[in-house]
């Protein structure tokens, strides 16, 4: 069974996602080639011997995270307006409950306010506890409601921006993505310089598989919010998805530095610089994510993939028994598991056997016939194929 074979995966968590994302083989991208010049360069001046070199200027400081949602209230004083900012921060703390009894409060003030309707949609959105991924909440009650009450209120303010973002956000979850599409594109429009509009455009045009328009949005929310861990995250799966890996690490370091107990940052960093075989740093960061979480089974098998590369193999092994304890169910860890084994012909047994529970988890995987059958060449039941 050949070590560095194709058939091992390894599992790429979601960089600024909350879902896990299915097992994917990361591609090192090709290097950025320097752009040339025609003309010659002029010959650079003399230095004088009496004057010290002037020192590098500092770099500018990294500005804080905006808020990572689009916040109702304007600061007016109109009536509501302060029930509004008050359920703003209730939802952006997580208090679902506290953020509704705000809302309703505004509602009482102003009943007829496009943003106290919209403020009202999100409670139904935040308790629909589900990832921002395509048809997640197919048929949800509560997000058809949501979506009917949206769609009312664009019509009512056809320049009320927040309300078309969030009108895409809900028909992504139930499963329309041109209708989520035009309705964030809209969103957009009317909110040009507010990254959380770039960032839920370019989150749904990744969710819907366009890698290239989720790097064109997602890049403008960095730009825009470069303080912010989580944006910086999102630009890097997209650049992962759309094959520019090492483009992508530098978003995933921004996201690492700026976020150094997030272990989701931290395995996606050592996930893309496999990608890159740059397996010493890989190691580390993936370890630093098991340190940070071990609960996590993907931050195990990802580990034990990296040290495989490295041929630490009993390190291997045992990261993936580990993420096998933590879910029985991962069909590639067992595959994985399966490829350390066998460069031992003491352990074969077991790679076998490994290879029998993935086949009894995904029994049309491919990667399994094509492991048994290097097992079997390995063992003399059958002759490697001519090449």
């Amino acid at each position: 069974m050949r070590p560095r074979s194709a058939l091992l995966i390894l599992a790429l968590a979601a960089c600024g996602a909350p879902a896990e994302r299915a097992p994917v083989a990361v591609a090192p991208s090709a290097p950025a080639q320097a752009p040339t010049s025609t003309q010659s360069p002029a010959p650079a001046p003399a230095a004088s011997p009496d004057l010290a070199p002037a020192p590098a200027p500092a770099p500018a400081p990294t500005p804080p995270a905006r808020p990572a949602i689009i916040r109702l209230s304007t600061g007016s004083g109109d009536p509501g307006d302060s029930e509004l900012a008050a359920g703003d921060d209730a939802l952006a703390q997580g208090n679902v409950d506290a953020a509704e009894k705000h809302f309703m409060a505004a509602l009482g003030e102003a009943p007829k306010s496009p943003a106290v309707a919209v403020g009202l949609a999100r409670v139904r959105l935040a308790r629909v506890d589900v990832a921002l991924d395509f048809g997640a909440a197919k048929g949800n009650a509560l997000l058809t409601a949501a979506a009917v009450d949206l769609v009312r209120v664009t019509k009512a303010a056809p320049a009320f921006g927040p309300a078309f973002v969030d009108l895409g956000r809900a028909r992504l979850l139930l499963g329309d993505a041109p209708a989520a599409i035009v309705a964030m594109k809209r969103g957009v429009q009317l909110l040009p310089d507010e990254p959380e509009a770039h960032s839920q455009l370019g989150v749904a045009w990744l969710a819907t598989g366009h890698a290239d328009d989720a790097v064109r949005e997602l890049a403008r929310a960095v730009e825009l919010d470069p303080g912010s861990p989580a944006r910086q995250g999102n630009l890097g799966t997209a650049l992962i998805m759309a094959g520019r890996t090492r483009e992508a690490i530098e978003h995933y370091e921004a996201r690492a530095k700026a976020d150094d107990g997030d272990p989701r940052a931290h395995s996606d960093l050592g996930t893309a610089l496999l990608g890159t075989d740059d397996l010493q740093r890989a190691v580390a960061e993936l370890e630093r994510a098991v340190e940070l979480d071990p609960s996590r089974p993907a931050f195990h098998s990802n580990l034990g993939f990296a040290l495989q590369q490295l041929g630490r193999i009993d390190r291997a092994v045992a990261e993936y028994h580990e993420a096998l304890r933590l879910d029985p169910a991962q069909t590639s860890a067992w595959i994985n598991l399966a490829t350390a084994l066998a460069r031992n012909p003491a352990t074969r047994p077991e790679a076998r056997a490994a290879l029998a529970k993935a086949r009894a988890l995904s029994p049309d995987d491919p990667r399994v016939k094509a492991n048994l059958e290097e097992l079997d060449i390995l063992e003399g039941k059958r002759k490697a194929p001519l090449k």
